[in-house]
């Protein structure tokens, strides 16, 4: 299967972006090796700002830009991004709606060496909760570079999310990308598992082994937290035995908390995989630290084998 970078691919195509346009600017926060911005600065040096170590400074200036007319990207960690500039975000972008694209790099726990103060455990639960906010988090490459070309034209406040490290392909390259939408992966009649991120790869392979066993799991890429398509989501789920939330974010206010919200009622038991009510940590490799928090299609495979059993 063929894997993409989304950092990389994010960086390329906020370049053709660039290109295209000359309303857009690039602000980073002495991180634009890692996030890729590296690109737009040494071909648009004149629409590059570099702000240091300063997200919420970095923040108002974008703010302060598109009341000018100039389409803002932020860039940073997403923990960084959505934490220290949380007030700026707040006040200065969400409540006058302004046209900035916030981009959380290396979100979740693809930092692995950094440990807690680098992962973004609660990103997406902070920024659903500010009103007038789109959250997304693309599935691969291929879906992140079509979401920052929609995002791109899309007037207002939005958060994006990328993982740090290579990705498989499985977004359809064919397929049109929609803000809101939920995007189905893998069909199945017994078993339904929302999942976004690196989870929607581990919960295929999930489903693949469990098919073998004759068990039929359906898997959705929810990319889109907010807005979302409340009434696709209760299709998916309207003809199945058992529900699986899987995401690499803090059980509180991500995925879990979406999905059992908009099924609430339904009857159908649910089962959720994420990270607990605690920090991340340090580890040798991105793999040992998604094994500690039970990011794992093993994990998946017990919560299906829970459901069917």
């Amino acid at each position: 299967m063929n894997k993409q970078n989304p950092r990389q691919v994010y960086g390329e195509t906020l370049l053709e972006l660039g290109r295209e346009n000359k309303n857009i600017v690039v602000l980073e926060a002495d991180l634009s090796k890692s996030t890729m911005t590296c690109l737009f600065e040494e071909e648009f040096p004149e629409r590059f700002f570099e702000m240091g170590i300063g997200e919420a400074n970095m923040t108002s200036f974008a703010g302060g830009l598109s009341l000018t007319g100039k389409i803002a990207f932020t860039n940073s960690f997403a923990v960084f991004a959505s934490g220290r500039a949380f007030d700026q975000i707040r006040q200065g972008i969400g409540i006058p709606k302004l046209n900035v694209k916030i981009i959380g790099s290396s979100s979740g726990l693809s930092d692995f060496g950094d440990g807690a103060t680098h992962q973004s455990v609660e990103d997406i639960a902070i920024m659903r909760a500010i009103p007038n906010m789109t959250v997304l988090a693309p599935v691969d490459g291929i879906e992140t570079r079509k979401m920052t070309r929609k995002i791109a034209e899309l007037k207002g406040p939005v958060y994006m999310r990328l993982n740090r490290h290579d990705q498989p392909d499985l977004f359809p390259g064919d397929q049109d990308y929609e803000i809101g939408k939920s995007y189905l992966i893998r069909d199945g009649k017994d078993l339904v598992i929302f999942a976004n991120g690196i989870m929607v790869s581990k919960a295929v392979s999930a489903a693949e082994k469990m098919q073998k066993k004759g068990i039929s799991v359906r898997v959705v890429n929810v990319s889109s937290f907010k807005p979302v398509n409340e009434n696709e989501i209760k299709n998916f789920a309207a003809d199945v035995r058992g529900i699986i939330t899987a995401e690499e974010h803090s059980l509180i206010g991500g995925l879990a908390d979406l999905v059992t919200y908009i099924l609430r009622g339904n009857g159908v038991p649910v089962e959720t995989i994420g990270i607990e009510d605690q920090f991340g940590k340090s580890a040798h490799n991105y793999d040992e630290l998604l094994e500690a928090f039970g990011l794992t299609e093993e994990n998946i495979i017990r919560s299906v084998q829970k459901l069917t059993s």
